[in-house]
């Protein structure tokens, strides 16, 4: 029966656990792709409105489920810079789920397993369906099919003609577009008012 506890555990998950391991998962690109010559990073977290912009984080409005990393140019591309960036994601909560599931195993972080078992399950969860080379819902690939795609081909075969991650140039227009719209249907709704 699903109870308080229940719904207590819940909300932990979906507002503390799957945050953290989304900004990991995103971080993995932005630390992979700094080995490369990273040109304007950004990390976004979130989407709608901003909240705000710090340095290379840009915060949204809404959940946090879509968050992306975007950048403009990489200073040193090859076949290896791209099956790295994208690798990193995988990397980033590979290394922290066995970081953690190792300190739960030797006893020292106790006091919250079960806090930390979900995490290294939401980390595993990410993990599973980043490195499994397939084509999602939006018929992009995820980054397991980039990776097979690279090494095999030594290219993307999808058809795709959008780069392997946005700009943030891109990005940037892309939100100022949405903000025209969204202040044209307020404009529109106020009318009928």
């Amino acid at each position: 029966m699903f109870g308080i506890a229940d719904l207590l555990s819940l909300i932990i998950s979906a507002f503390i656990i799957l945050p953290v391991v989304i900004f990991l998962r995103e971080s993995g690109y932005f630390v992979v792709s700094g080995f490369f010559g990273v040109v304007n990073p950004r990390l976004t977290i979130g989407s709608g409105p901003r909240i705000v912009k710090i340095g290379l984080f840009d915060i949204r409005k809404y959940y946090h489920v879509y968050s992306w990393f975007s950048y403009d140019d990489l200073r040193i591309k090859n076949k290896f810079a791209y099956v790295c960036i994208y690798a990193g994601p995988i990397l980033a909560n590979v290394t922290v789920a066995f970081t953690i599931n190792l300190l739960i195993s030797n006893g020292i972080i106790v006091e919250y397993k079960t806090f930390w078992d979900r995490f290294v399950f939401y980390s595993f969860y990410y993990i599973l369906f980043d490195a499994i080379p397939m084509i999602t819902i939006n018929g992009k690939p995820n980054n397991g099919m980039i990776i097979y795609e690279m090494l095999r081909y030594g290219k993307r075969v999808d058809y795709n003609d959008e780069n392997f991650l946005p700009t943030t140039e891109e990005m940037d227009e892309e939100y100022k577009e949405w903000k025209k719209t969204v202040k044209k249907r307020r404009g529109t709704r106020k009318n009928y008012e």
